[in-house]
């Protein structure tokens, strides 16, 4: 069992930049394939990054790239999502999850909100 508590949400204006961390309880956190999801009002939750047990590879949804950047610390169970040049398209709320594989998500966190102003 996994617990995740995603945390660093909050108003920014566009252009600006936000970091969302997710801490995860138990000691298999390296065991687990990482990723955030998004979920904009009115809208289906969507994928937004993954990263790997170890960290090496990392996938992004087209929307994000280039501006979004999934890491993970393993000694610190803790994965995070450096957001810059934030767009109001950007607000969702945003949530970790961990599973097996990119496509299989276990444990889902109970998410951030992340409010873009234009």
């Amino acid at each position: 069992q996994v617990q995740l508590v995603e945390s660093g949400g909050g108003l920014v204006q566009a252009g600006g930049s936000l970091r969302l961390s997710c801490a995860a309880s138990g000691r298999t956190f390296s065991s687990y394939v990482m990723d955030w999801f998004r979920q904009a009002p009115g809208k289906e939750r969507e994928f937004v990054a993954a990263i790997s047990r170890g960290g090496s590879s990392t996938s992004y949804a087209d929307s994000v790239k280039g501006r979004f950047t999934i890491s993970r610390d393993n000694a610190k169970n803790t994965v995070y999502l450096q957001m810059i040049r934030l767009k109001p398209e950007d607000t969702a709320v945003y949530y970790c999850a961990a599973g097996p594989a990119m496509a299989v998500m276990n444990y889902w966190g109970k998410g951030t909100l992340v409010t873009v102003s234009s």
